[in-house]
């Protein structure tokens, strides 16, 4: 599935900002990497009840997996499905380990004044369409490459993903998407430049 046959809403979504949108249970989420080696934070929220999200902490012992592989779900905390992994046209490397980027990261990697988030991003793309004060979850990090060493430690290294490797996503339940394309510009998270990220929404 490459294409979706039934596109009803395209973004292109700008390096360093995201975009918030509603979309109905069924329908296909399509997030494309359209430079390469490009993060993607991906939030989503149940509609009927902004409190209840995609929870990467409860996804991972639903599925007894660090990710999920094409066909199986991602979940909220109340244990119910809210997306599924449909197509996965990647490496296959992605990550729910690390929190979204936010101000507090940057100061800590010695960024001094006000730098792009994905913690801003989701808020103010979410305020856009009229659901201000969001909790900020953990977000499922599409196209990141964080190895695990066998001792426990975490690296960061430059994502795999190719010019226009996806990945799409199926709606359990009708939610409110946010996708943020990554702003880290401090280490390799994003190849060390952050580039765009092209969302398409149909069925």
């Amino acid at each position: 599935m490459a294409e979706l046959s039934n596109k009803r809403l395209e973004y292109d979504v700008p390096a360093r900002m995201g975009k918030a949108f509603r979309v109905s249970k069924g329908e296909l989420i399509k997030v494309i990497d359209v430079k390469g080696g490009q993060a993607a934070d991906f939030f989503a929220f149940n509609v009927d009840n902004i409190k209840e999200y995609l929870s990467a902490e409860h996804t991972r012992p639903s599925i007894s997996r660090l990710f999920p592989l094409e066909g199986e779900g991602f979940y909220t905390q109340e244990r119910r499905p809210i997306m599924t992994l449909v197509v996965d046209h990647t490496p296959g490397i992605h990550d729910m380990l690390f929190a979204a980027c936010n101000p507090s990261r940057y100061r800590e990697l010695g960024v001094e004044g006000w730098h792009a988030s994905c913690e801003e991003n989701l808020g103010k793309e979410m305020e856009a369409i009229g659901i201000p004060g969001v909790e900020i979850p953990q977000p499922v990090n599409l196209f990141t490459s964080f190895p695990l060493s066998s001792d426990g430690a975490i690296g960061i290294a430059a994502p795999e993903t190719r010019p226009g490797d996806y990945v799409v996503m199926r709606a359990e339940m009708d939610s409110y998407v946010c996708v943020s394309a990554c702003p880290q510009d401090q280490n390799q998270t994003n190849s060390g430049v952050p580039t765009e990220i092209r969302v398409e929404v149909g069925s």
